[in-house]
């Protein structure tokens, strides 16, 4: 998985579980919707049987990952049977809409979102966030001894103390975000370092996992897969605290969880309800009492009360519709880290 188009090249063998969600007896199905699903599928199934118990559209969602539908949809162009697409991350939304196969977003929905997490042109709109954190084993580390910035990560200091899951989109991301804020110079040279450095783990949660069994003293990941095992056992996080960069650092980079509607959707009115739903109250009600741990992203919307407060992160501003995941994978692979 070295750039976009190779990406395309595993679509054919993607195993895509299909759930179809039907409405109650009691109520009137107005329509279905397809919806190619590259969130989690917990959070998506709690979405669309709360949207199908209220509203009786039926949805059948289809999952996968980010990229790998994202190339899909290229593919598929107008002939593409889904009619929204959600992604955990914004590099795919770009790249969709990057090829003009977007229907903008209606305006009653993008208005019930801050403008920092939707783009300046509304084909797509946030429905989730999910912060970087650097996650690190307490019996080891505190106070001054953890890198003040995530740029740190690069210096010989932290040869061999650290890890990462370079070839998820999470991460690339968060490349993505380095890139933007600090050039293309800076970002190779992190990303030297990094190889020098770090330890590779495939998977965020066996990242932490590491981190827990003090195979590395700390992992670089979204701050969800710590606070969704401590409220279950805690068995893979019980040595393991989460440390914040603020200060505008890349590290303190906010990821946006995007949805969609496809241009070519012959429901597009349903299409628009299930999105204008996410992103209001019912929907976000999901992010702040269910089991997801990501963060509401609308308007006067709580998060989950465990979480750190998204205006105390002191994120950097990024803007995700210009995301690169081309070249952040090209300079990963350049790298060698793909």
């Amino acid at each position: 998985m070295n750039t976009s188009s190779t990406l395309f090249a595993g679509v054919a063998a993607l195993a895509l579980s299909v759930i179809a969600f039907s409405a109650p007896a009691s109520a009137q199905v107005a329509d279905s919707i397809t919806i190619y699903n590259a969130q989690h599928e917990g959070l998506t199934k709690e979405w669309v049987e709360a949207f199908t118990e209220e509203t009786g559209i039926v949805v059948t969602v289809r999952n996968g990952s980010d990229l790998e539908f994202a190339n899909q949809i290229a593919q598929e162009g107008a002939n593409s049977p889904a009619d929204v697409f959600l992604t955990e991350n914004s590099p795919a939304m770009a790249l969709v809409d990057g090829k003009g196969l977007f229907a903008p977003v209606d305006q009653a929905t993008l208005d019930q979102v801050p403008e920092q997490f939707r783009p300046a042109n509304g084909h797509w709109v946030g429905i989730a966030a999910r912060s970087t954190v650097f996650a690190y084993d307490k019996t080891k580390l505190s106070g001054d001894k953890l890198p003040k910035s995530m740029l740190d990560l690069a210096g010989p200091e932290w040869k061999g103390r650290w890890a990462a899951s370079p070839s998820g989109a999470d991460f690339q991301a968060i490349v993505g975000a380095l890139l933007q804020l600090k050039g293309e110079e800076a970002t190779a040279a992190w990303l030297k370092g990094m190889k020098e450095n770090f330890t590779a783990y495939r998977g965020n949660s066996t990242a932490m996992k590491a981190v827990n069994a003090g195979q590395t003293e700390g992992a670089l990941i979204y701050h969800y897969y710590y606070f969704g095992d401590q409220a279950k056992t805690g068995e893979n996080s019980k040595n393991v605290a989460l440390h914040y960069f603020r200060n505008q650092d890349p590290g303190a980079f906010v990821s946006i969880s995007g949805g969609g509607v496809l241009a070519s959707s012959r429901h597009k009115e349903q299409a628009q309800a299930f999105l204008k739903w996410v992103t209001g109250k019912g929907g976000q009600a999901v992010l702040r009492d269910g089991t997801s741990y990501e963060y509401a992203v609308g308007k006067g919307e709580a998060s989950n009360k465990a979480l750190v407060p998204l205006d105390e992160l002191q994120a950097p501003k990024v803007e995700a519709s210009t995301l690169n995941n081309a070249k952040v994978t090209d300079m990963m692979t350049a790298a060698g880290l793909l």
